[in-house]
């Protein structure tokens, strides 16, 4: 059996890119003696030395993504010395970028990992509105990061959707005169208790459109006048109670709200 080819894989983070490179190129051939050794969070120059002499004694092939420019050339310069096989992933992208945009990288590495950290986070956000979307949950109030509360279509669960995407985590309460709400809601825990408002025509139009949509008659008493201005008065009487700010999301976009209530946060 053949000597297997040594391949290192060296970075400045996780090494995730230059592995997932690798994998991608390697797939192309039907060699399978290959072994892969990762060299991650690499910062000092010493470190790189070492590699260096490792690679040269082992005959192995170096792909490596480094973004402190001054390491990469160093790195760079001790393979040539050594003629050792080197394959630089990201520095040729990274010049060329800094080239085009007339900017300079920020050279901080792992930046990718915490972009992916904040994906989580967002998806971590979402998860926990979709299962206190419209519950009188003490325990979602208190995990919250905005407590969005108002009658119903006032646009709670779109807006705490969209907040969720921003990362942040989102519930809401429906505000009903006949249900009381939990307790903890006056307290407005590290004032994350939102109000939302809406003009009552605007509100009768709405409702009825969503009773049509059902299949049900726009002349319930859920889209009419009296009982929403009813509920409307309710709410607001718990807004004030709550000393919470209050958002009028009248003929406003979801974006629009959340961009007024984020000026809180």
């Amino acid at each position: 059996m053949s000597e297997p080819i040594r391949v290192y894989v060296v970075s400045d983070s996780l090494g995730e890119t230059a592995n997932a490179v690798f994998e991608a190129a390697a797939s192309q051939f039907q060699e399978e003696n290959i072994e892969v050794e990762k060299f991650s969070h690499v910062k000092s120059s010493r470190e790189l030395k070492n590699i260096i002499l490792q690679a040269g004694e082992e005959s192995a092939l170096i792909v490596y993504t480094l973004v402190n420019p001054e390491l990469r050339q160093e790195f760079f310069n001790l393979g040539q010395e050594r003629e050792i096989p080197m394959v630089d992933i990201m520095g040729p992208v990274m010049d060329k970028m800094e080239e085009l945009l007339d900017s300079k990288p920020q050279l901080q590495p792992g930046l990718r990992h915490q972009l992916d950290q904040n994906y989580f986070k967002r998806v971590e956000a979402m998860e926990f509105t979709v299962k206190y979307d419209d519950r009188n949950d003490e325990k979602g109030i208190r995990l919250a990061d905005v407590v969005l509360i108002g009658v119903s279509r006032t646009s709670k669960t779109p807006l705490c959707i969209y907040l969720s995407y921003r990362g942040y985590r989102a519930a809401n309460v429906p505000l009903v005169p006949e249900v009381d709400v939990p307790d903890l809601l006056f307290e407005n825990p590290e004032d994350k208790i939102f109000g939302l408002t809406i003009d009552p025509l605007l509100l009768n139009e709405i409702r009825q459109e969503r009773l049509k949509s059902l299949g049900l008659s726009p002349d319930s008493q859920y889209a009419s006048i009296k009982r929403i201005n009813e509920e409307l008065e309710y709410a607001d009487n718990i807004m004030r109670r709550i000393g919470c700010p209050v958002i009028n999301v009248t003929n406003k976009s979801i974006e629009e709200s959340a961009e007024e209530l984020m000026e809180y946060l």
